[in-house]
């Protein structure tokens, strides 16, 4: 199986375009305005209308009402929303009537794999680390193994700390059928640091051999 990658928080159509250049197959847009990867609807929209087909575009939103997260899905044409905070499987399903959802969860101590098939209107499960007082970027890595159990239950974007140095690994380890990158690629909050970029998707191309 080949695993995907998206790059996520993105800012400039500078990063947008090298990440998919590289052969990034997905973009992340975070309109959680205390990330300091934050972006505005209007600057992700000046970024999405110049990509090419075939790029998916991914909004990251954390406790925002379904109407309003579906309302701005179609303003800007998004891809897919990811849903970052305490959505209830219910908000889940409403969304996933309009648009393709990606449920975060973050594993912490004590987290049951099983969990995640209370989502199973969710067309991908995006298992996070966890930091206390962060939602997503954390920069904190989760157990693999148990990401790998957890594709018995649904499609699993893996997450999390993140980097170069152990993405290769993490993709042997987990199978996840994707893998999500923000801080592990940034030279600082927000913006991407082209080298890092070229190492990731060389160490994942490594990693698919």
């Amino acid at each position: 199986m080949t695993t995907r990658v998206k790059i996520c928080g993105i800012t400039t159509w500078a990063d947008a375009r090298l990440a998919i250049d590289l052969g990034a197959s997905a973009l992340g847009f975070n309109f959680y305005p205390p990330s300091p990867r934050a972006i505005s609807p209007a600057d992700a929209w000046s970024i999405i209308r110049r990509l090419p087909p075939f790029v998916e575009t991914v909004g990251v939103f954390v406790n925002w009402p379904p109407l309003v997260v579906d309302a701005l899905a179609r303003a800007v044409r998004l891809g897919s929303v990811q849903l970052h905070g305490a959505e209830s499987p219910a908000e889940v399903a409403e969304l996933a009537r309009k648009h393709r959802v990606i449920k975060a969860a973050q594993v912490k101590d004590g987290f049951r794999v099983a969990s995640i098939a209370r989502y199973r209107a969710a067309d991908a499960i995006l298992l996070d680390g966890f930091a206390r007082g962060l939602l997503g970027g954390t920069g904190r890595t989760l157990n693999w193994k148990l990401a790998r159990t957890a594709n018995k239950y649904a499609r699993i974007i893996l997450a999390g700390g993140l980097t170069p140095e152990n993405i290769a690994e993490a993709i042997r380890v987990a199978q996840p059928y994707a893998v999500d990158v923000a801080s592990g690629v940034e030279a600082r909050p927000g913006r991407k640091d082209p080298a890092r970029l070229r190492a990731l998707f060389a160490a994942v191309d490594s990693a698919r051999a």
